[in-house]
């Protein structure tokens, strides 16, 4: 039975991968490390790599995993920006991900985050816990009749405006590939982004990270948003310059902050630092602020999107284990 190493695992991901590996007809080799140049050898042995958000495929370790003989690095994620694409392609690897996994799961956590900022909920559960029940400071807003901004309408980005049309929001949208007819259909208006950062009461990310989206929000787009803006990124964490973002908070020019991303969340998001000292000096500031609510990387983590990712996992380490052609729309 072909083996497999699967890096930067957690129970969860044992919990699903394990069993749709098996039911593919593979064995993994988990481990808690993540993949990086001085880890790669881990992988000795074995007919494909599988990574998560935060291992590094750079260079030099697709250069270690090559020489393994590994052929297949699986991706069990949609972001890619952690893999040296050319130099996998140079080295003969074919580099899959899952492109699609339950985009219901980040657009409802999206939600979830925007509701409990906006009506103070972290503050007002942990007041009632402390048998203190008074209302004082937690006074929010309605959702309704306000304007909402989604920056990036993909299927999460498309999900997050209908949701938020059911609350009754006017919903803009900005997207280098507008689609009109669903626009059309759920009665979003695609705007320029200047526009939409001017006119948005909340303002919601989406968009994948590239060279033209890293640090798309910084000084002068924070600048252009509405005074009291509330600010949304289930996204990509380089998607927002923190040091700008912090400088705007305390200006109170941001009226609030839902992160469920951090642009140097790798070696901090999905591990326990409970008893050490934070040594991420701007997530500590940003912890500070009442304002401001963050969940550590866990918009995918539902039962339907897990499930998903592990079948869609395991079947391209099958499918190419065997010499067969990756699912389609999987391949990079």
């Amino acid at each position: 039975m072909p083996t497999v190493a699967v890096f930067d695992t957690k129970p969860y991901d044992r919990d699903y991968l394990a069993p749709a590996a098996l039911a593919a007809g593979l064995t993994c080799r988990f481990h808690d490390f993540r993949l990086s140049a001085e880890t790669a050898s881990a992988a000795a042995g074995v007919v494909a790599a599988c990574i998560f958000v935060n291992d590094r495929a750079d260079h030099p370790a697709l250069e270690k995993l090559a020489a393994l003989g590994v052929r297949h690095l699986a991706l069990r994620c949609a972001g890619y920006n952690q893999v040296d694409l050319p130099a996998a392609r140079a080295l003969g690897l074919t580099v899959t991900r899952v492109p699609a996994y339950s985009p219901h799961a980040v657009a409802e956590h999206t939600l979830a985050l925007l509701l409990a900022l906006v009506r103070k909920i972290p503050r007002a559960h942990n007041r009632v816990r402390e048998l203190n029940f008074s209302l004082a400071g937690l006074v929010g807003f309605d959702l309704h009749g306000k304007t909402a901004g989604i920056i990036g309408t993909g299927q999460i980005g498309r999900l997050t405006a209908q949701i938020l049309r059911g609350f009754g929001m006017k919903v803009l949208a900005t997207d280098p590939a507008p689609s009109a007819e669903w626009a059309a259909a759920h009665s979003v208006t695609y705007v320029a982004l200047d526009e939409l950062l001017t006119a948005s009461d909340v303002i919601s990310l989406h968009a994948p990270l590239t060279p033209a989206t890293n640090h798309l929000i910084g000084p002068a787009t924070l600048a252009r948003m509405k005074p009291g803006v509330v600010l949304v990124n289930t996204s990509r964490g380089r998607l927002i310059d923190t040091t700008a973002l912090i400088a705007a908070l305390k200006s109170g020019h941001i009226g609030g902050v839902a992160l469920d991303v951090y642009e140097e969340e790798a070696g901090v998001f999905f591990g326990d630092l409970s008893g050490t000292i934070l040594a991420d000096d701007e997530l500590a500031q940003l912890l500070t602020f009442p304002n401001v609510l963050i969940t550590a990387h866990q918009a995918f983590l539902t039962h339907e999107a897990l499930s998903q990712i592990a079948h869609t996992t395991a079947e391209n380490m099958r499918r190419l284990s065997a010499g067969e052609p990756a699912l389609p729309n999987t391949a990079l």
